[in-house]
Order: C-alpha cells, then structure tokens, then sequence
C-alpha cells in the first residue's frame, strides 16, 4: 500500500518569540523540518507534502532539493484547514496518509 505525508509547517510559531518560521529553527545545526521531512522519506513515502504559509518563501528556500511538494495554507484557521489545503493533491490517490506536525 502507498504511503504520503503531509508536514504542517505554516504556523508562525510566535511563542517562539522570533520572527523566523518555527520550522526553520535550528537544532543540532539544520532546520527542525529537515528531521521531519528526512524521516518521512525514511519510512518510505512516495510523496511528501508541505503545507505551508508563514514566510513560505523561506521554508521553500530551506527544503527546495529535499523532494517535496508545496500546499499553501495563506490563513491560519486551524489544523484541519491546513489538511485541506492538500485535497487536490490526494484527490486520486489510493494508499495511507500520514499527517505530522
């Protein structure tokens, strides 16, 4: 069976009190999504997609040669919104989605 991955990396992460995306912060010298979106294709995902919003020009800039898709969530309504935004993507789509944060 096929297996997908939606990322949800739109938020602002404003607790983090920065003006950089949540998702671009460092740990252990590379951007957080980086672990996630490596482990994704680990565990054999034949798509992986990004939501995003938040400075999404940056986090585009961050992940452009990691092999992955782009939804863009331009309001922040909430998780389920943020899924949403990948409907056409999966449209078609026969297999398992997996939905990481």
């Amino acid at each position: 069976m096929n297996l997908s991955t939606i990322i949800l990396a739109a938020g602002k992460g404003k607790r983090m009190k920065s003006d950089l995306p949540k998702v671009l912060h460092p740990l252990l010298g590379k951007p957080m999504i980086h672990y996630v979106i490596e482990t994704a294709h680990n565990i054999g995902s034949t798509q992986v997609v990004l939501v995003i919003g938040h400075e999404k020009e940056m986090v585009m800039e961050a992940t452009r040669n990691m092999n992955v898709k782009y939804a863009f969530q331009i309001e922040q309504l909430g998780t389920g919104h943020a899924v949403l935004q990948t409907h056409a993507m999966f449209k078609e789509y026969d297999g398992y989605i997996l939905v990481l944060s």
